[in-house]
Parts: C-alpha cells; structure tokens; sequence
C-alpha cells in the first residue's frame, strides 16, 4: 500500500478545531489499514506570524512542497489587522496557491436534502442542488501588476489593481472545468464581463475556441458574471458546472456557498498541472468558511467542510474516490439523523460540539466499513 505525505496547516481562529477533526480521521484510517498516510503539522497565517514574523515560513514552504497533498484550515482575525500587508495572514495562502501553481480552484455547493429548511431560499429551489465552480486561482487582478497606492498631493491618492489573463491560463481552466462537466452533467456556464472588460472579452473568446477544438460534446453557455449571481440566487438548479476568474470565482462562490446554508459545511480543492512524468500534481484542500474568530476555541464550529476538504484529497489526489463517497454518506447520514452544530440548527434545538460531529460522522463512516 502507498503511503502519502499530508501537510496540515490548521491556521487561525476555528482551523485547529476542524483540524483535529481530520486528524481523527487519518488516524482510524491508518489503524484500519484502509489507507496510508504520513502526517506533518505546520504554521501559516496569524500563528505563523506570531511565530516567526512571517506568514508562512520557507521550511513550512518546503513541506507544502513535498508533500502529496495540503490539508489546510484556515487564517485571519482582528489580532492581525495592524500587522505589515506583505506578510498578513492571507498572503500565507496566496504564497501557497502561487508557488505551489494551484490554478484550479474546485468549489462544489451541495445541498443535502436534510438541510433545504436551513438555507435562506425556498425548499424547491435548493433542495437537491449540486454544482461546481472552478476559479481560476493563480491569475487575474489578486496577482496582476502593478498593484500600488500613490499618493498624489493634496490629500488624494490612487489605488491600481490590474486584471491580467494570457490565453493559456484560460485554456488550463476550461480543460479542468469542460474534464469535469464530462463527469458529471456535461454542461460548462463561462462568466465573464465582457461587455466592460478586455479580460472578459478575451476569456470568452479562448472558452469559445477550446470548446469548439476540444469538447464539442460538452454543452457550453456564457453568462456575464452579474447575471450570473442573480441567477444562482433566482433558479441555481439550471447551472453544472460554472467557470470563471479569480475575482468573480471569489464572490459567486460564496453565494452558491450559502444557497446550502451555510458556509461550515462547503469544501474546496485547488490543484495544480498533472506532471506529465508522476500524473501527480499539486494540490491544497481547505473549507469554505474561514477562520470565524468570535467562535475560536468553544467547540461551535462545524467540521463539516474540513471533513470533506479531505474527501476531496481522497478524491483528487488519491483516487480513492470510493471511500471519498462513504465519507460523503457519512456526512450525509449524519444530517439524516439529525445532528446539528450550531451554525445549521434549528431554533430551540440544542447544538452539537464540533468534536461532537466529528465523532458522529467516524461513527458512520466505520458503519460503512464495518
């Protein structure tokens, strides 16, 4: 049996508790003999500037990079908001999906059935929901130069951001994008705003040519990325699979976040090009939701998204997609039998711990194993 090198980051705020989660997990699959794994910790964001001044150090950059995979939770928080811009929590991640060439983000939102009621739309309009957004992740305006504020005199200044694509990172993005329609629905939505900028003129373009040289058996469409949000909020079950830039990626995945109901229970993978020589490539796997400071360390937090970052590890960079799934039935099974954390209960109920839903969701899975 192989054995694969993890790399756990748990960050900031909530990430060592979902973290611990995991951790959990990892453990019984190695005592099981299910799997293999090798685990490493290390530091990024908050805790690794408090540490070191830095927000990810170059020996915890190694690690990323020799590991087979990294499983990471989250940064930030109001503790670090003085500290200098260049190396503030989030530039921790950034410096990961960077050097590590993670240019494909890989969002899915699905709505468990037992969790309709808790999102903020109508039952019929999200129950059943299941999409996937791809975002590209190394390009677009959060990389793009120059990136400056000026001061200009008279108390004005000026801000620049610079929105950048080449065409053959849209190309990349459309492959994994048009790759994994063909798996699911074979439908591919492109948004963009090219109707107010070069760089969406020019992605509709690419996306239009790969389809058409590439995978005509794929149904493709374009939504211009406004529209595209308030049709995700108006009737998201018409989408599959949505690709789009850096910037909209970031915002339109977090609406399709919160059609489930909340933001603890999405997961996200960010992968990197197959080397042609291994067919292994890089790869990140974090929740959706964030550090949430004001719930750190009271065991409220909601492991779900953790959990099935790491399903996506199995997934995505193990092949094991078949335990993938009894991890994702045993979330499933969970919510079936009513187990809450407090971010999806309803009014009155009493709220599981997070290490209470971590330990429900291992008792599941064994079931299934059993």
């Amino acid at each position: 049996m192989a054995t694969h090198k993890l790399l756990l980051l748990p960050g900031d705020g909530i990430g060592p508790e979902v973290m611990a989660e995991v951790q959990r997990l990892i453990d019984w699959l190695n005592a099981q003999g299910i799997a293999k794994f090798e685990t490493e910790q290390g530091l990024v964001g908050g805790s690794a500037y408090d540490a070191h001044k830095v927000s990810i150090s170059e020996g915890d950059m190694a690690k990323a990079t020799a590991a087979d995979a990294v499983i990471f939770g989250a940064v930030g928080g109001p503790k670090w908001d003085s500290v200098p811009y260049e190396v503030r929590p989030e530039a921790g991640l950034l410096r990961l999906r960077k050097d590590l060439g993670l240019f494909a983000n890989l969002r899915p939102a699905v709505c468990y059935p037992a969790l309709a009621e808790a999102s903020s739309l109508k039952r019929d309009v999200v129950e059943g929901l299941d999409i996937m957004i791809v975002r590209e992740l190394t390009g677009g305006v959060y990389f793009g130069e120059p990136k400056t504020i000026t001061d200009l005199g008279n108390g004005q200044k000026r801000a620049i951001d610079t929105q950048v694509y080449d065409t053959y990172e849209i190309e990349r993005i459309g492959r994994v994008a048009f790759d994994l329609a063909r798996k699911r629905r074979n439908k591919v939505t492109s948004m963009e705003k090219r109707n107010v900028m070069k760089s969406g003129v020019l992605w509709n373009e690419v996306m239009t040519a790969v389809h058409a040289r590439e995978y005509k058996d794929v149904t493709l469409e374009h939504q211009l990325a406004d529209s595209g949000g308030m049709n995700l909020v108006k009737a998201p079950k018409q989408f599959d699979v949505i690709v789009t830039d850096n910037l909209f990626g970031d915002m339109l995945s977090d609406i399709a976040a919160m059609l489930t109901g909340s933001l603890g229970m999405l997961p996200s993978a960010s992968l990197g090009e197959v080397d042609s020589k291994t067919k292994k490539r890089r790869s990140l796997f974090e929740p959706v939701h964030g550090s949430a400071p004001d719930i750190a360390g009271q065991g409220l937090a909601n492991p779900i998204a953790m959990i099935s970052s790491f399903g996506m590890a199995l997934r995505y960079s193990f092949d094991m997609g078949e335990l993938a799934d009894k991890v994702d039935a045993a979330i499933a099974a969970v919510l079936a039998s009513g187990l809450r954390t407090a971010d999806i209960k309803s009014e009155g109920a009493t709220p599981a711990s997070t290490s209470q839903m971590g330990e429900a969701i291992l008792k599941e899975l064994q079931k299934l194993h059993a």
